[in-house]
């Protein structure tokens, strides 16, 4: 009895697992995500054993993953650099960055009339939400407001978020 409890305890595991990796291979590719470590190596291969080709130290920088293989995300940065991190580097927080070379508006509502509220310098990193209608919610450490998506790199321009 107590081996037939254990059998069914590993099936159950494997069967969490296997859930949790055919949950990941649904998302289409290519999806957004953003970089969850303060410190990620992208590397040239899908394995540690392949050299390191950047160091990112910068948490929350979107990225978007074009290609997965077991625990490994081939990913491309807002520069258009390709490689390789592991997906235990990566969250599913949207964010985006600035792009440009002018600062973006951010408004009370996502209309160009709306109030401004706040200015973002390119470069600038901020989460994203409510997207929809080519406007998104743009929180830069606590300073929110909306702006248009394509000023942007992190979402495109006729995606809805929550």
């Amino acid at each position: 009895m107590r081996h037939w409890a254990l059998a069914v305890a590993g099936l159950a595991m494997l069967a969490a697992d296997g859930g949790a990796l055919a949950a990941e291979a649904k998302k289409t590719l290519p999806y957004y995500a953003s970089i969850n470590a303060g410190r990620a190596r992208m590397r040239t291969g899908p394995d540690k054993t392949y050299p390191a080709s950047w160091l990112y130290q910068r948490a929350d920088l979107p990225v978007r993953v074009v290609a997965t293989f077991k625990q490994w995300r081939k990913v491309e940065d807002p520069d258009g650099t390709q490689g390789w991190m592991l997906a235990a580097l990566l969250s599913e927080r949207r964010t985006a960055i600035v792009r440009g070379a002018q600062p973006i508006e951010m408004h009370e509502r996502a209309s160009t009339g709306a109030k401004l509220l706040w200015r973002a310098a390119p470069g600038v990193v901020g989460r994203l939400s409510a997207c929809g209608g080519g406007w998104c919610r743009f929180d830069v450490r606590g300073q929110a407001g909306f702006v248009e998506v394509g000023s942007l790199w992190g979402v495109e321009p006729a995606e809805r978020l929550p």
